[in-house]
């Protein structure tokens, strides 16, 4: 087996070129610097064997089957080019604790396998290279740096000396196949401002273990293609300029880890960090995406990595953390416990088979001044989630939450959230369509939550939600902006115990579809000075509104043409410091019914709507009858018709500056007479009344009229005239001739034939036109009993 290896004598078929040695060197520390002569091994003599064996001597190996094609070397500095480039060696070549002059150089080779353990490196040139086996650096390090400069792929190339199109990385990999794992375990590459790694294309059928690697430079590995994990697990990635781990397009079979390595003490546990772009477009995940408890760092006020993100685009996100537009992961993707970015997290129409986990993650970014203003923390929009969005305890102490047009399979839950962006939106998930809930309990937003066009087939549940500082736009502003959403059972902005829902900018629900319940119940509701409106409704149709703030809504309350099947409410909703918009809002009845023997509540109802509108509309009063009337209480139902007639005749009044007061005097007339017409009985009343009026003002009224005095033209009964003369046999009645001039149409014969003159005709003329009055009202009452009936 050919070999060498360091402080031991020579075993059986190993080649005849032994360095010199002695039992008592010790080994040899790679990492110390250019090592003593003794340990040095000239890279030609260690190839020569391989690839000009002496005569014989290769067939003698070849029939010792039992021994491992194995080319091992240990504690040595190795001198010259190890150059095996396009061989095709049957061979494992294994280096320990061994030093390079120069890097090795495996280019288009074929080799049983590479390992490097606790060896330093100045680069590896492995473009093309196959491996049949593993290829390993374990603890190594590998220093590209500027003193040990190398012609070829790895010399060290900055600003814009740089070559384009020539690879210049440390550890070079591009287009490479490994038939087993590629293991990179607590090795440390060092390429500053230039690629630690170059991996494109790179095709792995095991797995990339990366565990505690240290890079500093981009880890570059597009398109790569791996059987198995990707585990960059407790690895420190470096490239504060550009990127620190460019992942486009590749495709890993198993799971991509980037957490917390775990291994030994708790102590001793490192998490996976990236000082650079994390950039992983287009790239396929068979399994999990795991960054939990990762930390992301992107310089905010720094140079811009990309050229096409130097632009005024405002859908752009130029210092990302990570980007990841069109990521597919078909099982969960972690962004969790602990992590944290300092840069957005950018995820455009990426697609996440199983749940998208947020908890108790922490996002921020620099906070723009200039539009556009690049706020933007967590970025998702056109997103597909087959499962949940868990965002429970996440954290944005400066950023925008921006998930428009996403579709979730699950529910979206962000209990405890915090999101900080005083002034502008703060949380944005327009046209969302989730298909469970949406829960963000006792969240504490600075700026608006912009939930418009979302569809949503179970609740959202924001209670003990505060929503303070919200974006001031041109035209009108909310903490909170439900508009024309679709709610698959209930809208709760209600307190949680002793947290109350607050939004200090208002709430806007306009055109929102609520299939169950509306409810405010408990909340705190306040408007911005300038646009006055604490809770806008309109258009908002449910099967039930909760309208029972904690206190008078700051601001005027909208219920435009909104429509719920049960209303209930409180004196706090009614007392608006800027009154209630109730036109044309429609409610089919009330949480707590009116009773049919309760005046002293429909007068105090009436007094609440009188006062909320802070003027005469006729429409709110009319829904209050209707209401009232549909549920079988007629009489309260035009108590209510009663006061609105009052109410408008009032309002004519202070419209008619000249002719109010005679406005006010036909107001109480109808009102004390006729009720309005809503009082027939009252109508029963006067009619008595004037009979008996009319009765007392005939039988002692004047009666030495000229007529007595001619019998031949008039007849004579009891002092009064009858105006025919034939009519002699007619007796007088004041009574009847009262009945006859109150009642109309009906002629009981005494009307028209008895001589009226002077005050009594007059007198006669006012009872016929109030008995036309009064008998109309009467009819019009009876007319709507029996057609109640």
């Amino acid at each position: 087996m050919p070999g060498i290896r360091r402080n031991r004598g020579k075993e059986p078929d190993e080649p005849e070129f032994q360095p010199p040695s002695d039992n008592g060197t010790a080994p040899l520390d790679p990492f110390a610097g250019v090592p003593d002569k003794k340990y040095e091994i000239k890279a030609a003599d260690l190839v020569r064997p391989l690839i000009e064996p002496e005569p014989g001597r290769l067939l003698r190996w070849r029939k010792q089957p039992t021994n491992a094609p194995l080319v091992q070397v240990e504690d040595a500095y190795i001198t010259g080019r190890l150059d095996v480039r396009a061989l095709d060696l049957g061979y494992l070549f294994r280096f320990e604790r061994c030093r390079f002059e120069h890097p090795p150089d495996v280019r288009e080779a074929t080799l049983l396998g590479l390992v490097f353990r606790d060896c330093w490196l100045p680069g590896l040139k492995a473009r093309n290279l196959c491996s049949r086996n593993d290829l390993r650096l374990i603890r190594c390090v590998v220093d590209a740096g500027e003193s040990t400069q190398d012609a070829g792929e790895t010399a060290v190339q900055r600003g814009d000396d740089r070559e384009r199109g020539k690879p210049d990385a440390a550890i070079n990999l591009t287009d490479a196949t490994v038939e087993g794992s590629v293991v990179l375990t607590r090795t440390k590459i060092l390429h500053p401002k230039a690629k630690a790694v170059q991996a494109d294309r790179l095709v792995i059928n095991g797995a990339l273990l990366a565990y505690r690697m240290e890079a500093v430079g981009e880890v570059r590995v597009p398109g790569m293609r791996t059987g198995g994990n990707v585990n960059f697990s407790g690895a420190q990635l470096s490239n504060p300029d550009g990127f620190a781990l460019n992942g486009n397009g590749l495709h890993i079979g198993g799971s991509l880890l980037c957490e917390v390595d775990t291994y030994g003490r708790r102590s001793q546990r490192r998490r996976f960090s990236a000082d650079g772009i994390v950039y992983l477009p287009s790239a396929k995940v068979d399994s999990d995406l795991v960054l939990r408890g990762a930390w992301l760092r992107t310089d905010q006020h720094g140079p811009i990595a990309v050229d096409a993100w130097k632009s005024r685009d405002p859908g752009l996100d130029p210092r990302p953390a990570l980007y990841a537009d069109r990521l597919t992961v078909d099982g969960n993707l972690e962004l969790s416990d602990g992590f944290k970015a300092n840069g957005t997290v950018r995820m455009l129409n990426a697609h996440i088979g199983g749940t998208l986990r947020l908890a108790h993650a922490e996002v921020s970014v620099a906070r723009g001044n200039v539009e556009p203003f690049y706020d933007r923390a967590l970025h998702l929009d056109g997103c597909e989630i087959n499962g949940d969005i868990e965002a429970t305890n996440l954290s944005v102490p400066v950023g925008m939450v921006r998930m428009a047009d996403v579709t979730v399979g699950g529910n979206l839950l962000a209990w405890n959230a915090t999101i900080l962006h005083h002034d502008r939106d703060a949380f944005s998930a327009r046209r969302t369509k989730i298909a469970g809930n949406l829960h963000m309990t006792d969240a504490t937003v600075h700026g608006t939550v912009r939930l418009q066009g979302v569809e949503v087939g179970g609740s959202i549940y924001l209670y003990g939600t505060q929503l303070t500082e919200p974006a001031v736009k041109e035209r009108n502003s909310f903490s909170l902006d439900v508009r024309t959403a679709k709610i698959g059972r209930d809208l709760l902005l209600t307190a949680n115990r002793d947290r109350v829902f607050h939004a200090a900018g208002g709430v806007n629900l306009d055109g929102a579809t609520v299939a169950r319940r509306v409810d405010v119940g408990g909340a705190v509701l306040e408007s911005l000075e300038r646009d006055g409106v604490a809770l806008d409704a309109g258009d908002v149709t449910a099967d039930e509104f909760v309208l029972t703030p904690e206190k008078p809504p700051q601001g005027k309350v909208v219920l435009l043409r909104a429509h719920c099947g049960t209303l209930s409410d409180s004196p706090e909703l009614w007392a608006a410091t800027d009154g209630i918009d109730l036109e044309d809002f429609r409610y089919d009845a009330m949480k707590t019914p009116i009773g049919l023997k309760d005046d002293r509540e429909v007068d105090r109802r009436i007094e609440l709507l009188r006062q909320a509108m802070g003027g005469y509309r006729p429409g709110p009063y009319d829904q209050l009858a209707e209401m009232l009337r549909t549920s079988g209480n007629e009489e309260h139902a035009a108590t209510v018709m009663f006061r609105k007639q009052q109410f408008r005749y009032e309002s004519l009044a202070d419209g008619y500056r000249t002719l109010g007061p005679l406005v006010k005097v036909w107001s109480w007339l109808q009102r004390m007479m006729v009720g309005y017409g809503y009082r027939p009985v009252r109508a029963v009343a006067w009619l008595l009344l004037l009979l008996a009026a009319g009765s007392i003002w005939f039988a002692v009224g004047e009666t030495d009229h000229p007529c007595r005095t001619d019998t031949e033209n008039y007849a004579q009964s009891n002092g009064r005239c009858a105006v025919n003369s034939d009519d002699k046999g007619l007796e007088w009645n004041p009574a009847l001739y009262t009945v006859d001039l109150l009642v109309p149409i009906v002629d009981f014969g005494n009307k028209g034939r008895w001589f009226m003159e002077g005050a009594d005709k007059w007198v006669a003329v006012g009872f016929t036109a109030s008995g036309w009055i009064l008998a109309t009202t009467v009819a019009a009452g009876v007319t709507r009993t029996l057609r109640r009936q």
